[in-house]
């Protein structure tokens, strides 16, 4: 995953001050608020555990199937779990997480992210415009419903996010 850039950021709250002058530490806390919007932890790898909901033997699991179907067909799929969305809807952040994290290769956007807010008790599959036609949102939603839920309703996040996964990876073969 490749790293975000600031630039943006403090171009953006430079055309967005009105004029005010800004110390730059002033800027550089704006920067950071934004940014944390945007990213609120840095990914872990694959695997993101921020509920720390999994075992670090789960993740290893996941991560060495995520692994693997990365090496095997060069999408990269990521799995996140976040302790909360922060009063954000699941989709937009969800999708932000995924571009600020830079998921998927770039130029080709076939990034796929699986995210959970236990907590908020919200799931999403967000799909990169590269591989949009192969998972639309309307088999993600199946899966979610069909191999996710079941498993999540029962707190067992390890088995719902292990089965979308493997129902996301058996679609892309």
């Amino acid at each position: 995953m490749r790293a975000s850039g600031v630039v943006a950021l403090a171009i953006v709250i430079c055309a967005c001050s009105q004029g005010q002058p800004s110390s730059s530490s002033a800027a550089a806390d704006a920067n950071a608020q934004i940014a944390d919007r945007k990213n609120p932890f840095p990914p872990t790898g694959l695997v993101t555990d921020a509920a720390n909901v999994l075992t670090a033997n789960q993740r290893a699991e996941m991560t060495q199937k995520l692994a693997k179907f990365e090496s095997r067909t060069r999408h990269q799929m990521a799995i996140v779990t976040t302790p909360s969305l922060g009063g954000r809807d699941v989709a937009v952040y969800t999708k932000d997480l995924a571009n600020s994290w830079g998921v998927g290769r770039k130029g080709i956007n076939d990034g796929i992210v699986i995210l959970i807010a236990p907590t908020e008790r919200k799931v999403r599959i967000s799909v990169g415009h590269g591989l949009e036609e192969r998972l639309p949102n309307a088999l993600c939603q199946q899966i979610i419903e069909s191999e996710m839920l079941p498993s999540f309703r029962r707190q067992d996040y390890a088995k719902g996010l292990a089965a979308g996964a493997d129902a996301l990876i058996a679609h892309l073969r």
